[in-house]
C-alpha cells in the first residue's frame, strides 16, 4: 500500500522536473491566462503539520467554478492557468458507458436540457442515494446526445457573472479533460494533476453502469495508474475505493468525508461505518489500508458556532497525520454566503469577503491542501502562508 510519505515524495519528484504550481496572479483570471511563475519544489522530508518546506496543494474544485460554469473544459483550463496544482472532475457515465464530467447524474441544473423538446419525455424521478430527485439523468443519454447540450451556471443567484458563459461549452468526457491536461502540461511547462471523484458508485452499480473498471481503464490508457502519478481518486463511499484497489488501482486515493451521516454503500448494505466512525483514530487507521488521505468537510476541521463564527480546531488533522493520511478539506469559496461570520464583508451575500483570511486560518491547522472554486485565491493564500511560515 502506498504511504502518505510516498505520495509526498512522488509530488516532490514532479516538482523537481518542472514546477508544481504557477502563481500568475493573486486575484485576476484575465492576467493569469497569459503567465506562469515557477514555484519551489516540495520537500518530501517535511511532514505535513510540522512546518519545514511543506507546500499545501491547491485543488481547482470543478475547475475554476467561481469564474466559469463548473465541469467544463473552460473551467478546468482556467483553474490550471490560475495556478491550481490539480483539476477536479466529478465523473458519471452515459447510457453508452462513457465517463463524462458532471457534478451529479441529474443535469437539469447544469445544462440547457430543459430547452430541448426532443428530450422532454426523459424527465423522471429517481431515488438517488435515498433522496427523491426529479430531472434528466446522464445514464439516459448517449454521449452523442449529451454533446448536443450546453453547460450553464449551477448557482446563478450567487454567481450571476458566470451566466455570461451559459450555452457556450459542451459537456466534456473524462478523456477530453485528460487530453486538455496533457496539452496544458506541455504549454505551461509544469506538472498538473487530476483529482477525479466517482459520483454515486452504488447508484450506478444498480443501474448496470459501474464506474470502477471504466475509471481504471482510462487511467491506465493515459499512463496515470502508478503510485506516483499526479492523480488522487476520491469517493464518498468506502466500497468503491476498496473495489478499485482490488481491480488494480495503484494511484493515490482519498476517502471523502461528510460532517453527518454515512457513506451510501453503508446505508445500502445496512451495515458499515458512518462518517463519524471513519474519523476516529481506529477509523482513520482503517482508511489508511486503502487510501492515502481524507477529504473532509472543512467544518470537521474547524467547526462553526451557532452564529457562524469559527470555533476551536478539532483533532482531525493531527489524528489523520498520525495515521499517515493527507488532509484535503473542501470547499473554499470567496462569496460571503459561504464564509464564516468573521470573514464576511458587508451585508451582500454574493459579495466577496475575506476569503484569503479564511484559508490562512485553515492552512495554519496543518492541512495538506484545499479544494477551492477560485484557484488564484487559493494560490495567493498558500503563498502568503508559506511566506509567514518561513519568515
Amino acid at each position: 500500500m502506498t504511504s502518505r510519505r510516498t505520495v509526498l515524495t512522488g509530488l516532490a519528484g514532479l516538482a523537481a522536473t518542472g514546477t508544481l504550481v504557477g502563481a500568475p496572479s493573486a486575484l485576476s483570471p484575465a492576467a493569469a491566462a497569459t503567465a506562469t511563475v515557477p514555484a519551489p519544489a516540495v520537500d518530501p522530508s517535511a511532514r505535513p503539520g510540522q512546518g519545514g518546506s511543506r507546500r499545501p496543494l491547491v485543488i481547482g474544485h470543478r475547475g475554476a467554478s467561481g469564474y466559469r460554469p463548473e465541469h467544463t473544459l473552460a473551467s478546468y483550463e482556467l483553474a490550471a492557468r490560475l495556478g491550481a496544482d490539480f483539476m477536479e472532475p466529478d465523473l458519471v457515465p452515459t447510457k453508452d458507458g462513457i465517463l463524462v464530467c458532471r457534478h451529479e447524474p441529474e443535469i437539469g441544473g447544469t445544462t440547457d436540457v430543459a430547452d430541448h423538446p426532443e428530450f422532454a419525455a426523459r424527465k423522471k424521478t429517481v431515488s438517488l442515494d435515498g433522496q427523491s430527485v426529479t430531472g434528466w439523468f446522464t445514464e439516459d443519454f448517449t454521449l452523442a446526445e449529451l454533446k448536443t447540450l450546453r453547460a450553464k451556471e449551477r448557482l446563478p443567484q450567487v454567481r450571476q457573472r458566470n451566466t455570461l458563459w451559459d450555452g457556450m461549452f459542451e459537456i466534456p468526457t473524462f478523456q477530453e479533460m485528460l487530453d486538455l491536461r496533457a496539452r496544458l502540461v506541455r504549454e505551461l511547462r509544469r506538472p498538473l494533476g487530476v483529482y477525479p471523484e466517482t459520483k454515486h458508485p452504488t447508484y450506478f452499480q444498480k443501474a448496470g453502469l459501474p464506474l470502477e473498471q471504466r475509471l481504471l481503464d482510462i487511467l491506465r490508457r493515459n499512463g496515470l495508474n502508478t503510485h506516483d502519478a499526479p492523480v488522487f481518486v476520491q469517493s464518498f463511499e468506502v466500497t468503491n475505493l476498496q473495489q478499485l484497489r482490488a481491480l488494480g488501482l495503484r494511484a493515490p486515493a482519498i476517502q471523502l468525508l461528510s460532517a453527518t451521516g454515512s457513506p451510501y454503500d453503508s446505508v445500502a448494505k445496512g451495515s458499515g461505518p458512518s462518517y463519524a466512525d471513519l474519523v476516529t483514530p481506529a477509523g482513520l487507521a482503517g482508511v489508511a489500508k486503502y487510501a492515502q488521505g481524507i477529504g473532509p468537510d472543512k467544518g470537521m476541521i474547524i467547526p462553526r458556532a451557532a452564529d457562524e463564527s469559527l470555533t476551536t480546531p478539532t483533532a482531525l488533522v493531527k489524528d489523520a497525520h498520525t495515521a499517515s493520511l493527507l488532509v484535503h478539506p473542501y470547499t473554499f469559496r470567496a462569496e460571503n454566503t459561504f464564509l464564516p461570520k468573521d470573514d464576511r464583508v458587508g451585508t451582500v451575500a454574493t459579495d466577496y469577503g475575506r476569503a484569503v483570511e479564511e484559508q490562512l486560518t485553515f492552512l495554519a491547522t496543518g492541512i495538506d491542501g484545499l479544494f477551492t472554486d477560485q484557484a488564484d485565491i487559493g494560490v495567493y493564500a498558500r503563498d502568503r502562508f508559506l511566506a509567514r511560515t518561513h519568515s
